[in-house]
């Protein structure tokens, strides 16, 4: 038995579930391990943060995951583990041959893998990633496939959100305090692909190629307090050691009878000597107000340039209220509302890291087709819910443009079709039979496809874009989205169809396993 944490156990091929391995083995004691199937992963609703709900998610994690499988496989230490596992009555839960088996071909060496790119907008019932391969590890391969995938997916999109809600401009992650354990660093990456720009968050940062960043803290004007001196001697020993990346905590005492006073000072002096101080940070109070205050004593002060980073538990919901305050109370104080809005940084920590409001993407992982001589043979899951049944067979998804450029719907259909050769496009509701259309080819400006061959056979066939490439696939998809799907409260409905032949196909077998 180990005596420590091992990393190399908890974070490899035995990071999945108990579930899947007792069914790899049955499925290996019924000679049928081999056999090839088709799983798909798609989430069935948007994140729902309780005021608001989400009408498009970013898709991410997808490299990371495929990371993880080149160097994930059964070795003797994860053997050995399996091989002290007892039932109940005391025997081996798994068996020799088994065992055996998986460290001759427990790996990913077999398995095909279709995905849609990270960046791109994606929506309910869409396959995001398909596998293919022998059903024994194509089962093993779910709980960590959907771990990966739903998380990063999850806070690209809450970072996205904030960061449309705050007019694009700058945002930093600062979350990783109160982040879910290493969740710290998968969120980092999904929120750099959604919307921040920079992380606190150092090792994680220096591995994507981006900057750490962060501020000071309280504690530096605590202790200088504590010492005798003041809180601008505090302020003078940062900017002296860091005078052109200075961004000074003015709220320690007071933000405005003493922090801004303080700070104003401070970045005179390092003006003088040739330097160019960064900023100020609020991190409480009445953000809008002490922006708009801050502003005015800036700019009075002849630092018009300056910025203010604003913190304390933001998200999507008080950006935009603090857009909307600042809009309407800029008059006021003579200020030009939109000036003071281009100078505001966001540092955002617990609720993007946390996606607080909706914790977890409901990303699934289901069984939709098997491999026969004749060709994929479809399998369907039946629910009560009409919602929870998933769209068999092997499938490719494909983005409808109208005549002005927006995303008008995304078509799933089955794996022999390409609507791009149509005349006609038929776009079937998945789960209302009654609601359906039809695109003339003069209504379509182009057919995209989705899907790409990511891994063939174990082999990698695609390179990953980089996460400046990934963001600039972002921001295509969406300004091709319509405003009202973007919208923060009650956004529209973007509409995912199924083609004719798929609804069918659909309809046949539930038609079919209710009869049988």
């Amino acid at each position: 038995m180990l005596k420590k944490f091992d990393q190399n156990i908890t974070e490899g091929i035995l990071f999945t579930d108990q579930y899947q391995l007792v069914m790899a083995q049955l499925f290996f004691k019924m000679g049928i391990h081999k056999k090839i199937v088709q799983f798909d992963h798609f989430f069935r609703s948007y994140p729902d943060y309780g005021l608001h709900k989400a009408g498009y998610c970013i898709n991410a994690g997808l490299e990371w995951l495929v990371d993880w499988m080149q160097n994930s496989s059964f070795g003797e230490k994860e053997i050995e583990l399996l091989k002290s596992q007892k039932s109940r009555n005391g025997d081996p839960l798994f068996q020799d041959d088994f065992l055996n088996w998986l460290r001759k071909e427990g790996n990913f060496n077999n398995i095909t893998l279709r995905a849609i790119g990270e960046g791109r907008t994606v929506h309910p019932h869409l396959p995001l990633t398909i596998v293919q391969g022998p059903i024994a590890i194509a089962q093993i391969l779910e709980t960590p496939l959907l771990n990966m995938l739903n998380f990063q997916t999850l806070i690209a999109t809450k970072a996205c959100r904030i960061k449309e809600m705050g007019r694009r401009q700058l945002l930093i992650d600062f979350g990783a305090r109160r982040a879910q354990d290493r969740g710290a660093i998968a969120g980092v990456r999904g929120a750099l692909i959604g919307g921040a720009d920079f992380s606190s968050n150092v090792g994680i940062s220096h591995i994507l190629g981006y900057p750490p960043k962060g501020t000071h803290g309280h504690s530096l004007v605590q202790l200088f307090i504590s010492m005798g001196m003041t809180e601008e001697d505090a302020f003078s020993a940062f900017a002296e050691l860091y005078p052109d990346d200075c961004i000074l905590l003015v709220d320690t005492i007071s933000t405005l009878e003493s922090g801004i006073p303080n700070a104003i000072k401070v970045f005179q002096k390092l003006k003088k000597k040739g330097h160019h101080p960064l900023g100020i940070r609020l991190d409480s109070g009445d953000l809008a107000y002490l922006s708009l205050q801050a502003a005015n004593m800036l700019n009075e002060a002849g630092l018009e340039e300056i910025s203010i980073v604003l913190s304390n538990e933001l998200d999507e919901m008080n950006v935009w209220q603090i857009i909307t305050q600042i809009t309407e109370e800029a008059p006021k104080f003579g200020l030009d509302a939109d000036k003071v809005i281009s100078r505001l940084i966001y540092g955002v920590g617990t609720r993007m890291i946390t996606s607080a409001g909706d914790s977890a993407l409901g990303g699934v992982y289901k069984l939709v087709a098997v491999k026969e001589d004749n060709g994929w043979n479809p399998a369907l899951k039946i629910s009560e819910s009409i919602e929870k049944i998933p769209n068999p067979g092997d499938k490719k998804v494909w983005r409808v443009y109208d005549k002005t450029g927006k995303a008008t719907a995304d078509l799933v259909t089955l794996g022999d079709e390409n609507p791009q050769d149509e005349n006609e496009l038929y776009l079937h509701h998945p789960m209302d039979s009654s609601k359906k259309r039809i695109l003339s080819k003069d209504q379509v400006s182009k057919v995209e496809k989705l899907l790409f061959d990511i891994i063939i056979d174990g082999k990698l066939v695609y390179e990953f874009p980089s996460i400046e490439e990934i963001r600039k696939v972002k921001l295509h998809d969406l300004d091709s989205l319509d405003v009202g799907v973007k919208r923060l409260i009650f956004p529209h409905k973007y509409h995912v169809s199924l083609s004719k032949k798929l609804w069918d196909l659909k309809q046949d077998l539930i038609r079919s396993i209710n009869n049988s």
